[in-house]
């Protein structure tokens, strides 16, 4: 088994940042993030299943952030969420990870593992190589309490297109909604960590609407003080005047953006501030 440590860790962050499987949630950062559990990370390398020249440089191919946390009465759980990184056609690698997953279970005596890839449903191959490694998939899932992080997500390809092209393709109702607070005064503004207590501000209010639970103001601090240093987070803000009434936090890493956290004031809902708001970051995005 193989553990990022103070030796491999910049080498880590350079896989993870420019694999097409990046995901936030599998970085160091975000583990930080996640101080109440543990974090450990097994890795595979080349020379592990073969790959390339015996002089070739050892580097990188797989790897799997783990969080581990003691659930009282039950003993220590094991969760990754949104690995493993690899070429998931890749039973080798697969196989690498899971033997590393297996010594760290016994290593901390955990009593299960979790594990949600950010891998398509319908992924049959994908499904019948972790089947055949031991891990059971869960499809009966019925409520989002029973899992961590969201089965479906939504991704919007903006790869290699213009503003104007990726404007054209939203639904006229959308494209109205964005004219529209632009034309009725919204400001959309790249927020600071003293703009955090504004924000969640407006997300109590959006959780007592729409019913669910929310963070409290210190997790988005130390979500700030964690990614946005090595720029890794942006809050953007709508203010109609001097009024803070909508907000998003969003998370970048690799090649990708997440849209994490919304929050939207009862007061003006009416000018639309939150389709301004995704609107501003696309553009952000698709600039780089």
């Amino acid at each position: 088994m193989k553990l990022v440590d103070d030796t491999n860790i910049d080498e880590y962050n350079k896989f993870l940042a420019s694999h097409d499987r990046c995901n936030f949630q599998q970085s160091i950062e975000w583990a930080r993030v996640k101080s109440n559990w543990k974090n450990e990370i097994v890795i595979v390398e080349n020379e592990d299943v073969g790959v390339g020249a015996p002089d070739d440089p050892k580097k990188i191919i797989g790897s799997l952030s783990i969080l581990i946390r003691k659930i009282p009465i039950f003993g220590n759980m094991m969760y990754s969420p949104r690995g493993p990184v690899c070429d998931i056609r890749d039973k080798k690698v697969l196989g690498e990870l899971t033997n590393g997953l297996k010594e760290l279970g016994k290593k901390y005596n955990a009593f299960v593992l979790k594990i949600e890839p950010d891998i398509k449903s319908n992924d049959t191959e994908f499904r019948e190589n972790v089947t055949e490694l031991g891990y059971k998939i869960k499809d009966n899932a019925k409520n989002f309490n029973e899992e961590i992080n969201p089965r479906y997500v939504f991704k919007l390809d903006i790869k290699e297109k213009t503003e104007d092209e990726i404007f054209n393709n939203f639904h006229q109702k959308t494209r109205y909604n964005i004219r529209l607070a632009a034309k009725k005064g919204v400001v959309v503004k790249e927020g600071t960590r003293e703009d955090l207590k504004a924000f969640h501000d407006i997300m109590v209010v959006t959780g007592k609407r729409d019913n669910f639970i929310i963070r409290s103001l210190s997790y988005f601090e130390k979500m700030y003080d964690e990614l946005v240093p090595s720029g890794h987070m942006k809050l953007m803000m709508a203010f109609y005047g001097d009024e803070p009434i909508s907000g998003i936090i969003n998370i970048i890493y690799g090649n990708k953006v997440w849209y994490l956290y919304g929050a939207s004031s009862n007061e003006h809902r009416n000018l639309m501030p939150n389709y301004l708001l995704q609107w501003e970051m696309i553009k952000y995005r698709s600039r780089k």
